[in-house]
């Protein structure tokens, strides 16, 4: 209850809230010591969406995050508005335990906010079952698919922070509480096994994820990985048979392959933008932008008297009476959409569109594969599967793997060297399979090793430590 929670928001610089998150309390319970608070980028990137898009890691109170990477600014002419020349996507950021300031760090997710930082910035992740961990005292998007989750240089780290941010019991606080069982003692290290790869079934879902997929009424194909990151997912592949694995490939996403567009899940995006709002919205999910109408309130509420505001209207107002200020750099497209819905009128088509989301990415989607070929896991380039994931709450750990060429449209210009972007691999599985994500990605991490320090902080006796 010492620190301020603010979303990265302008309008609550320094707010302190009535109550502590539950997450927060589990930490210091089991003997940790919270240093900081990352930047996020602004409310987990709810604000600004297309057509004029919140750059990954940019916040209203601290501006932007820089890649240890590559930590400069971009010089194209059209993005030279001080963002970095290599992402740190979002909305988490794990830019301080990249850079060895700390052993690691709590992200959240609605859809690629853990694992996509955790990329850029050569870390593992782990993106929980939604409910494995409370939510409770979390500034939200949609109680649908946010969720918390660790970040950190290595499994091990991961996992022992998962159990910690997990507890042993369920948090009556959070809807979602008891969705999955936790391990004896919440203990994850149970599953470092070096020899988790052997038998393990990982179904390559090849269209669209590996090679391009042509669809009907698509005059191009859609997908595919460029050649660098081809040669590396098959380098992938390799490892993972040599250490035991049955590679299944291809595993085909069947919503992923279907010839009915209104059954394909690359033909349902989410309403993220101005062009989503009401009226313009009918062929996108509204899930996230009812969510956020809905969850943000409740949150207020739960703020008591020390909520600076009382609903997502008084907050789009300060915004827009504080530009000047810097409040909304971006706009603030998405919150606009998530304003106009009406809770109660909507409501049918929230259900309809959530009921959607379910069918493409479980039934149709990863339990569809999963169960037909009798997976543990589907392994993703990157963190490429993560919007299929997060729709039905489904967990995925990412693990480091290399670096690819920072390549970028358009171009930069002549005589920029850019350095190289991190890039690693993805395990997802189905509801509650973090144990065996865990054992997994552990065997895939020792039997590869590819993490290396960003270069600003490889002299550090930390990062040696860590290499080590």
């Amino acid at each position: 209850m010492d620190l301020p929670t603010t979303g990265g928001a302008l309008a609550f610089d320094g707010f302190i809230p009535p109550y502590e998150a539950t997450i927060t309390k589990n930490l210091r319970d089991a003997g940790a010591i919270i240093l900081a608070k990352s930047g996020m980028t602004e409310l987990a990137n709810w604000v600004a969406g297309p057509p004029n898009p919140m750059p990954g890691g940019y916040n209203a109170l601290t501006g932007y995050g820089m890649n240890p990477y590559d930590p400069r600014r971009d010089p194209r002419q059209k993005t030279a508005d001080g963002r970095p020349v290599l992402s740190v996507s979002g909305s988490s950021s794990g830019i301080g335990t990249a850079a060895s300031f700390w052993i690691a760090n709590v992200g959240t997710e609605t859809s690629g906010s853990i694992l996509s930082p955790a990329n850029r910035n050569m870390l593992v992740a782990i993106k929980p079952t939604v409910g494995r961990i409370s939510r409770y005292g979390i500034i939200p998007i949609t109680t649908d698919q946010d969720t918390a989750g660790p970040m950190a240089r290595t499994v091990s780290d991961a996992a022992i922070l998962l159990g910690v941010l997990e507890g042993t019991k369920p948090d009556l606080n959070d809807v979602a509480a008891g969705r999955c069982e936790p391990p004896p003692e919440a203990d994850y290290t149970a599953f470092l096994k070096r020899d988790g790869l052997k038998g393990a079934r990982i179904g390559i879902p090849r269209p669209f994820f590996y090679e391009k997929i042509l669809l009907p009424g698509c005059q191009l194909p859609l997908g595919g990985l460029n050649p660098n990151k081809a040669r590396m997912m098959t380098e992938a592949l390799s490892i993972l048979e040599q250490e035991g694995a049955i590679v299944v490939d291809p595993a085909p996403i069947p919503s992923i392959v279907s010839q009915k567009l209104d059954q394909n899940f690359l033909f349902w995006p989410i309403c993220s933008g101005v062009d989503d709002s009401r009226g313009k919205d009918f062929n996108c999910s509204i899930v996230l932008k009812y969510g956020m109408k809905r969850d943000f309130t409740l949150w207020l509420k739960s703020l008591d008297e020390r909520a600076p505001f009382n609903s997502l209207t008084e907050l789009r107002q300060w915004n827009l009476a504080h530009v000047i200020g810097g409040s909304i750099k971006y706009g603030q497209g998405r919150l606009d959409i998530s304003d106009e819905i009406d809770l109660d009128a909507d409501h049918s088509r929230y259900l309809a569109d959530r009921a959607k989301d379910l069918k493409l990415t479980a039934n149709q989607g990863i339990n569809a594969v999963i169960q037909k070929h009798n997976l543990d896991a589907l392994l993703f380039p990157g963190v490429s599967g993560s919007s299929l994931a997060a729709r039905p709450g489904y967990p995925s750990v990412t693990v480091p793997f290399g670096n690819v060429p920072n390549e970028v449209t358009p171009p930069f210009p002549e005589g920029f060297e850019a350095s190289p972007s991190p890039f690693g691999i993805s395990f997802t599985g189905m509801s509650c399979s973090e144990p065996r994500l865990v054992e997994i990605a552990y065997a895939f991490e020792q039997a590869t090793r590819r993490r290396v320090p960003p270069p600003m902080s490889s002299n550090s006796d930390c990062t040696r430590e860590v290499r080590e």
